[in-house]
């Protein structure tokens, strides 16, 4: 009967351990999705991109749910969200981005700081790009004060540099966008993100060759 019964709670212990090794860390959780929006975000044919995000959009919301009161999982969520209304384009795209932007507040509350001040980068982009009153809540005042807070966090990174560029450029200032894509450029990379820095440095390249080729007279040596 002893031995029995050591056996069984050997058994029992190795479930366990197994059982704890194959539950994700936070860090792990958050490196996948990572992964699985640069494959969509930058591998998916055009026409795959909307299903492939309401499914990306399913699992964030399953890992969020994982890491209750954690700001990582929600502002992943919110990308994912955002993403899939710029590939939607259509009816649907207002409510993704107002649920994205609900959650991004609500990480910011949680955790301002949180995955190097995406909460900032992603709020910038959201009021940039979405229409204004009466459509939607854009406000290029708010994207600037939202993607320098940004940048104040992260200095050199891409995506704040990118996002800042964009809006830069939307507004005119080509001179300054030149020098922040040329710092996004030159941003050191992020290990792990192999796959979304070579997607986001080709936008990059993108955006400052557009420039140069329209307002190459304001861009002479930049």
């Amino acid at each position: 009967m002893f031995r029995t019964s050591l056996a069984t709670l050997v058994l029992f212990a190795s479930l366990n351990a197994a059982s704890f090794a194959a539950t994700p860390t936070l860090d792990d959780a958050i490196a996948d999705l990572g992964h699985r929006w640069a494959k969509v975000s930058y591998q998916t044919p055009k026409d795959g991109k909307e299903a492939a995000f309401d499914t990306l959009i399913a699992h964030a919301q399953q890992v969020a749910q994982a890491y209750p009161g954690r700001a990582e999982p929600m502002i992943w969520e919110a990308i994912v969200l955002a993403s899939a209304a710029k590939a939607d384009g259509g009816l649907g795209a207002l409510s993704k981005v107002k649920q994205a932007r609900t959650l991004l507040l609500a990480a910011e509350k949680i955790n301002p700081t949180a995955l190097n001040g995406s909460v900032y980068n992603s709020l910038g982009s959201l009021y940039a790009k979405v229409p204004g009153w009466p459509i939607g809540f854009g406000d290029k005042q708010k994207a600037k004060a939202y993607l320098e807070k940004a940048l104040a966090i992260n200095p050199d990174g891409i995506d704040p540099n990118y996002f800042y560029a964009d809006l830069l450029a939307d507004q005119g200032d080509y001179v300054h966008a030149a020098d922040h894509l040329k710092r996004a450029l030159a941003a050191p990379a992020r290990p792990g993100r192999e796959d979304a820095d070579a997607g986001r440095r080709q936008e990059v390249q993108q955006l400052l060759d557009s420039l140069r080729q329209k307002h190459g007279d304001q861009l002479a040596g930049r």
